[in-house]
């Protein structure tokens, strides 16, 4: 039997101090507590993403998308749904301001500021990432999908209709769960329709999955087991740790929570993305990205309410302040500007430049613009979001029925997905089928 890979033994190995430090009682300095608690996430999150893959070896086609779709995004889940509750618990002390007067920060404004930061940064990094991969390794401009990947393309649509809605409500409540939920529920009953494929596992998931029968399942469940433990233990004093980091080094704790955690959470799914679209496996790296999205902007925003709910003892609702107003519009409006832009299931290196340079644009306004303009700086970016979707979809106006008819309605086998074009461009045209990968 082969030795495990070298990758899967580090990311076993970054567990162990935060294990460590949570089951002792340990209590570092707070910026220590975070690298430890924050590289024990990172950690455990590839060895979910590996538990995953291999798991495709054993199960259907239909209970691994609906697995993968979960475990994709449990390390953003856990750490979100600790502020979350943290909020909920603020509410039931101090009311709808979720903390005492004064404060720089309300409880629940973190809740909020972490998912947006999580989303924003899916698209504006990850989508990013991938065709800037493609475009350095083959020089395409650009990479295109195939059919199937019009279905969580089309469920992004209507969730990021709906969540357009959220910057006007004054909180996020049970019936935001309510849809959401059953956007999410709609799009994996949508996805277990697909025929099954012939995974294609590399690193410590190909090592798993080469494991006789037994030892296989064994593994695959131990894997699933340790690394949902080690996040579930290290997730909320990671949370704690970042809020008292920031107030110690006197650093905004909703600019740590928006941006560094969900860093810590992304990272995984960001770098086995990478590494498929260095491979130039750009049409799976993408798709899973864009896969990703769906789950984010519908399970994890529409089960905020529902962990605020059991934690605060009320139904009224998780409270939207007016600076998370702007995020939420921002976060929307950057959602409907890649839909634009991937219709024709094509994303273009221009267009991947566009969406990394609004990203850092907010950031350069963030740093330019006075303090108490802010949420304006927010209306205004996003306002430009809205306006180029909107360009972009009347360029694109043909494209838009297809890809709802596909994504909504047309069965898989019609789909005709066996082969399809991974890049554009650059002088080289890759295709692919599901056993044979061959460059013209």
């Amino acid at each position: 039997m082969r030795r495990p890979p070298l990758s899967g033994l580090l990311a076993l190995a970054s567990t162990v101090p935060g294990v460590v430090v949570a089951l002792a009682g340990i209590e570092p300095p707070a910026a220590v507590a975070a690298l430890v608690f924050g590289a024990a996430i990172v950690g455990a999150a590839f060895l979910l993403a590996w538990a995953a893959e291999a798991a495709q070896v054993d199960v259907s086609a239909g209970l691994a998308v609906a697995v993968l779709a979960l475990i994709a995004v449990l390390p953003e889940y856990s750490v979100d749904f600790v502020f979350t509750w943290r909020g909920g618990e603020a509410a039931a002390q101090y009311g709808a301001a979720c903390g005492p007067p004064g404060a720089a920060t309300p409880a629940c404004s973190l809740a909020l500021a972490n998912m947006t930061g999580a989303n924003r940064i899916l698209v504006g990094v990850g989508w990013v990432l991938v065709v800037l991969i493609a475009w350095r390794r083959s020089r395409s401009r650009g990479i295109r999908l195939g059919r199937a990947d019009a279905v969580p393309l089309a469920f992004l649509t209507i969730a990021s209709l709906y969540c357009l809605l959220l910057p006007f409500k004054r909180t996020l409540t049970l019936w935001d769960t309510a849809v959401l939920v059953a956007v999410f529920a709609a799009y994996s009953w949508r996805v277990s329709r697909a025929p099954a494929g012939e995974p294609d596992l590399v690193g410590p998931s190909a090592w798993v999955g080469d494991l006789p029968k037994a030892p296989r399942r064994t593994a695959v469940i131990a894997l699933f087991v340790v690394s949902a433990g080690v996040i579930l233990l290290a997730a909320e004093p990671f949370a704690q740790s970042l809020v008292d980091t920031g107030a110690q080094l006197g650093i905004s704790q909703f600019l740590l929570v928006q941006w560094v955690a969900p860093l810590a959470s992304e990272a995984p799914e960001l770098l086995v993305a990478g590494l498929y679209a260095w491979r130039l496996h750009t049409t799976e790296a993408l798709g899973a990205l864009v896969s990703s999205k769906v789950n984010q902007w519908t399970l994890l925003v529409g089960t905020l309410p529902l962990v605020f709910a059991i934690s605060a003892g009320t139904t009224s609702g998780l409270p939207i302040e007016m600076a998370q107003r702007g995020e939420l519009l921002l976060t929307a409006a950057q959602s409907l500007l890649a839909i634009a832009l991937l219709l024709g299931l094509t994303l273009s290196l221009r267009s991947a430049l566009l969406l990394a340079g609004l990203f850092v644009a907010q950031f350069v306004l963030a740093a330019v613009v006075p303090a108490r303009w802010h949420d304006r700086e927010l209306v205004w970016l996003s306002v430009l979001y809205l306006a180029l979707a909107a360009v972009a979809v009347i360029r694109k106006r043909r494209e838009v029925l297809p890809m709802l008819r596909d994504g909504l309605l047309t069965r898989y086998d019609e789909l005709g997905d066996n082969l399809h074009c991974t890049t554009t461009g650059g002088g080289r045209l890759r295709l692919r089928s599901r056993r044979l990968v061959r460059l013209r």
